[in-house]
């Protein structure tokens, strides 16, 4: 039943049209809120406003800095690790103009383990799936990756490939990927309905790879520019992350959401220098570009950026790269590497 509610309001939410409004202009650049820290500054408005002011919080937790332009915590109020409460909306008056944010309880894991398309392999689920994702949230993994296409009428899915179950999902309508796909134990999901599942939860991060289209870069942009706007209008900036072997995907990204955390893939093709200068939050390289440079990690986490590996499968590796001290690990093995994470405490 839970499954079949999931994927009905997913359909609804895909069949919304995009607009540019629906990416906010203000945001901020931290959305969870650390627990048992009574008072602690949550996260700064960005761009810096002229004027802000508290117009709704049901909760009554939270206080606004109109100098600092910054969300806290009320000096007497606290979140505790205990309370089953996560999401708190509030809304706020920006320079004349009513914003409204979701803000997080920070439940999600630290373990450094992102499940490369969700946890499927031992599981007997299709990858980039509804299922795979909640496995990955059920096993406590910190991240789970996921690719996403957009379909012929302009909607976002997940697939890694360019096909899924023989489709070619570029030509193919949401409708009719969902038609096709609806009698398999995995049918092919929009990113609403994965994000809506995500939002169940306060545990794994969606790690969203936008994918080059196969039909020309203005078809990726127009992707990443859906992807965003999904996000935004679902207020889920503080739960997503979006990787991608695309730069121009990333440059995009930070526009639309200059507090985004954004991962580049392609090795080799831009030294560290050149990420922190465009804001890119850091690498997420294969482990061949580790092996090459034994100094990398140490090389982009001194220059500010995250590190994450991919994809790590060996026992053996999966050790030496948490012991390295990389911030992620991705990998098709995650049960593999919490067992030794396990076994290194």
């Amino acid at each position: 039943m839970m499954r079949n509610v999931i994927l009905t309001a997913g359909m609804l939410l895909s069949s919304l049209v995009l607009r540019a409004g629906d990416i906010s202009k203000y945001v901020l650049d931290n959305y969870l809120i650390p627990v048992d820290k009574p008072g602690i500054m949550i996260g700064h408005i960005y761009p810096s406003p002229s004027d802000i002011r508290l117009l709704s919080d049901t909760s009554s937790l939270f206080r606004i800095d109109p100098k600092e332009k910054t969300i806290s915590l009320k000096k007497n109020k606290t979140l505790s690790k205990g309370q089953a409460a996560y999401r708190y909306g509030i809304t706020l008056l920006i320079d004349g103009q009513e914003y409204d944010f979701e803000l997080l309880k920070d439940g999600f894991s630290k373990n450094k383990v992102v499940a490369h398309r969700g946890v499927w392999k031992q599981k007997g689920v299709m990858q980039n799936s509804i299922r795979s994702f909640q496995n990955a949230v059920e096993l406590g993994c910190q991240g789970s990756e996921l690719d996403v296409w957009l379909t012929a009428d302009n909607k976002v899915v997940l697939s890694h490939d360019p096909h899924v179950y023989g489709i070619e999902v570029e030509n193919t309508s949401l409708l009719q990927l969902f038609q096709k796909t609806i009698h398999e134990k995995d049918p092919v999901p929009s990113l609403q309905e994965l994000l809506l599942a995500a939002r169940a939860q306060n545990t794994t991060h969606p790690v969203i790879e936008i994918k080059d289209s196969q039909k020309g870069l203005a078809r990726t942009l127009q992707l990443t520019d859906s992807v965003v706007s999904i996000v935004h209008r679902m207020k889920m900036q503080g739960y997503v992350e979006y990787i991608s072997f695309n730069y121009e995907v990333l440059k995009r990204i930070r526009q639309l959401d200059p507090t985004a955390k954004t991962l580049y893939l392609m090795e080799g093709k831009k030294d560290l220098k050149e990420l922190v200068d465009d804001h890119i939050s850091g690498i997420d390289y294969s482990y061949y570009a580790y092996r090459k440079d034994k100094d990398l990690t140490r090389k982009a986490q001194e220059a500010g950026l995250l590190t994450n590996v991919w994809t790590v499968n060996n026992a053996e590796e999966l050790q030496q790269y948490y012991l390295l001290g990389v911030d992620y690990i991705t990998t098709d093995e995650p049960e593999l590497l919490l067992k030794i994470i396990d076994s290194l405490k």
